[in-house]
């Protein structure tokens, strides 16, 4: 499985730091939503689902968090910790959240519109999809 984690370029002085994000730049798709999480309650999972089209950018922008990826046959677990950094997750890619520190706010920036048809939220269906592109894959070499 290949993570991608992005680096971005902060930009301070003795005022403070700023990071710009453009997209098609520095994040690899349009961005049609952003979301944040924070106060997330201890021993919290957050996530637990995949998307069919939907890509996505977190960046933990303050505190840390982890996240657990799942490609239906390798899984990794990829710590967020600085504001400056971004963890890229494809679609067809299991996720979860989770050890959020109190002060945590998780950013996501998403490639799409909130659409409850593109949620694959069962993990068993998550790999019969999986298996089932995997199969369409075979069949068109």
């Amino acid at each position: 499985m290949q993570v991608v984690k992005y680096v971005f370029q902060p930009h301070g002085d003795d005022r403070g730091q700023l990071v710009a994000l453009e997209e098609m730049k520095d994040i690899p798709f349009r961005i049609k939503r952003v979301y944040y999480m924070y106060d997330t309650a201890a021993g919290v999972t957050r996530g637990y689902h995949a998307h069919k089209s939907l890509e996505q950018i977190l960046i933990c922008i303050h505190g840390s968090c982890k996240i657990r990826l799942d490609n239906g046959k390798e899984k990794k677990v990829i710590p967020l910790e600085k504001p400056y950094e971004g963890l890229y997750v494809s679609n067809a890619m299991w996720r979860e959240m989770f050890d959020f520190s109190p002060d945590a706010v998780l950013m996501v920036l998403a490639s799409e519109l909130y659409d409850e048809a593109d949620y694959i939220r069962n993990y068993d269906e998550f790999l019969a999809y999986i298996r089932e592109n995997e199969n369409k894959e075979n069949e068109k070499e």
